[in-house]
């Protein structure tokens, strides 16, 4: 089905979140998302997904609250969290989520677990289940009448007396995040609930955590505050019995992070350790495996930086995900070393991975540039990857995906994907868009429901999606090309391979316009201050002034480990915001109140300074929004002011004020 024509048919495509397989490899879950009856929203449900292609996949629950973060129990049981009310109590509180799980014998959900702040993720190993849960400080037995009494007097402050203060989207406090444990059989509510974590502080905000398969111990991160508003990472234990708590892994200068995973022996922890950054120092995450008994860790997997990590059912071999050349292949490595082996010789990317207990499939979710997430089986011994249903639809495209690379000014090879229309040829050569990703430690090597080319290919563009300096995938040289060069390092990158596309037959070098976010957006306003080839050029959610950044962002910790203290001639140096006086592309800036990460101070300094300056520009404001823009009908608004705003300066056509405006 082709459905980039009409961006509002577009953003009701039903897409695959999450996949998980059942403990004896029998059942095969999936979270859908999918648009809301009311068109304004999205809600999730949870489907079967057969484990063979000949099956049909099969809807397992359906409610307006939706259902997500699903985890077996050891009995197969699905749990969920959900905020749909409990039927069994009168004054069910639906505004916040609690624990729910659907029986594997059959019959309706039922919550088993609630909390005043509401549930969060859930883990389980043998008869224990774990789960997250935001709870105020304080006297845990008086916690609902305090959130009721917080409630009805209209307070919504929050007394902060360490970093940080909000993360990404939303605000940090007063609750703390709490873990809880149950060793009791599940009957028709967790039994004995435990708090494993009384007053942790900030020690478990966005935390990563597994279970033993013993369900004896949890083992999370937990975030240490250390002087001068720096942050550590380390990993912990948890005993689920009598919460005794014992560090694991902890070193000046590393964070240990998830995703954390369990050998199903027991004796070992996989997690990510990474190298805090430097002005001169570039970030280096690596697989790192654990003794669990004495806490000696080893490097494992080369230069892989792994964005998922699986073990094997011997617990001999872990699999794990990691950019590589513009792909995100699956990998085996080994616990006792060697070299990866490549599982997946194909161009997808693969994430959502679930070893099957017989040792010889892993089941993912498979996706790439060209194809959305779909279902599929891996073989381990060389057996390739078999497509399974799917409850989610396949997409046509509306062009061609090709490869491509250029060799920049110091002789490293840079690569990227090429999306084009079908119809483009020297005879009627398509315009062209460079398309920058943001991170800038990452890489376009996936599908993207909220920043897609197709869109863009449909209406007649060919789209250049480049990795260049600072991508992920091309081991640390790559990294440490633009470390204290942003903006330079990475623009001469870009021209090359720019330059390269441009000069294919097919596209049409006079009719060209640049857009990206995040990184992407500082990239953007690089570029308008040091060339005026570009027609057009979009900025979304992008760092202007660094300084002004540095000291709003929800994590000026990381930021000042990257560029050091404020002051550096860094800030100065790479600051977009000094060339200012070069910039003469029109340009369309695009950013969202809510964004904590690149906070909305921005993109108003941004704007204000190309209003006085003379700049022909334009200013997409969400009030609600964050990082991202993703409310449906803020999705359809975005593109269509980017498409009319790339019309009117690289088409040429008559500016006209999108109809979502009107």
């Amino acid at each position: 089905m082709t459905l980039f024509k009409d961006i509002r048919e577009y953003i009701g495509v039903p897409r695959m979140l999450d996949l998980k397989l059942s403990p004896d490899g029998a059942r095969l879950v999936a979270v859908v998302q999918a648009l809301n009856p009311d068109g304004k929203s999205y809600g999730t449900s949870l489907w079967e997904v057969p484990l063979d292609a000949g099956g049909e996949t099969t809807r397992l629950t359906r409610s307006a609250a939706g259902e997500a973060a699903t985890e077996f129990t050891e009995a197969g049981d699905v749990l969920f969290v959900s905020r749909r009310p409990d039927p069994t109590e009168k004054d069910a509180d639906d505004e916040v989520p609690g624990l729910w799980l659907l029986p594997a014998r059959g019959g309706e959900a039922r919550q088993i677990a609630a909390r005043p702040g509401g549930v969060g993720g859930t883990r389980t190993g043998g008869g224990t289940v774990v789960f997250a849960a935001d709870v105020l400080p304080g006297d845990e037995a008086g916690e609902a009448d305090r959130r009721k009494k917080r409630k009805e007097a209209g307070v919504s402050a929050v007394l902060h007396e360490s970093h940080p203060v909000r993360y990404w989207d939303h605000d940090l406090g007063p609750g703390q995040t709490r873990l809880f444990a149950s060793t009791a059989p599940i009957g028709d509510r967790l039994a004995e609930v435990r708090d494993l974590t009384p007053e942790p502080g900030r020690a478990l905000d966005e935390l990563s955590f597994a279970v033993t398969p013993d369900g004896s111990t949890v083992v999370t991160t937990w975030t240490v505050a250390l002087p001068g508003g720096e942050l550590r990472t380390d990993l912990v234990t948890i005993d689920t019995g009598d919460g005794t708590r014992r560090v694991l892994a902890s070193a000046d200068g590393y964070d240990f992070g998830g995703p954390v995973a369990v050998s199903p022996d027991g004796g070992h922890v996989a997690c990510c350790r990474e190298l805090h950054a430097g002005p001169d120092r570039v970030p280096e995450i690596t697989l790192w495996v654990i003794d669990l008994a004495t806490g000696e860790g080893v490097a494992r997997g080369g230069e892989l930086s792994p964005g998922g990590i699986r073990w094997a059912p011997d617990s001999q071999s872990l699999y794990v995900v990691a950019d590589h050349l513009g792909r995100r292949p699956v990998f085996r490595v080994g616990v006792d070393g060697g070299d990866p082996v490549r599982l997946t010789p194909d161009d997808s990317s693969y994430l959502q991975l679930s070893p099957a207990p017989d040792g010889r499939s892993v089941y993912a979710l498979r996706s790439g540039v060209a194809e959305a997430h779909t279902p599929v089986r891996i073989s381990v011994d060389g057996g390739g990857v078999e497509e399974l249903p799917s409850p989610t639809p396949r997409l046509d495209l509306p062009g061609t995906l090709t490869e491509i690379s250029a060799v920049a000014d110091d002789g490293q090879e840079i690569r990227g994907w090429l999306a084009q229309p079908a119809g483009a040829s020297a005879d009627d050569p398509a315009p062209f868009l460079l398309w920058i990703h943001g991170g800038p430690m990452s890489s376009w090597n996936d599908w993207s429901w909220r920043w897609n080319p197709w869109i863009m290919v449909e209406r007649g563009y060919a789209v250049l999606l480049p990795d260049p300096c600072l991508s992920t995938g091309y081991g640390q040289k790559m990294l440490e090309r633009g470390w204290q060069d942003w903006g330079p390092r990475t623009h001469a990158d870009l021209t090359a391979i720019t330059d390269a596309a441009l000069a294919r037959p097919e596209i049409d070098e006079t009719r060209i316009g640049a857009m990206g976010g995040s990184f992407g957006g500082y990239m953007a306003n690089w570029i308008a201050g040091h060339t005026d080839r570009f027609k057009a050029i979009v900025t979304h959610a992008s760092l202007w002034n660094l300084d002004q950044f540095a000291g709003t962002t929800d994590v000026p910790h990381y930021w000042q480990r990257d560029f050091g203290p404020p002051g550096s001639d860094l800030y100065e140096r790479l600051s977009p915001h000094a060339s200012l006086a070069e910039i003469s592309t029109p340009m369309l800036v695009i950013h969202g109140d809510r964004d904590y990460r690149v906070p909305i101070g921005e993109g108003l300094r941004l704007w204000w300074d190309l209003q006085r300056s003379g700049v022909e520009s334009k200013f997409l404001y969400f009030p609600d929004e964050n990082h991202w823009v993703l409310k449906p009908g803020n999705v359809v608004v975005w593109y269509e002011t980017v498409l009319a705003f790339l019309a009117q300066h690289v088409l040429g056509e008559d500016w006209r004020r999108p109809e979502s405006l009107s």
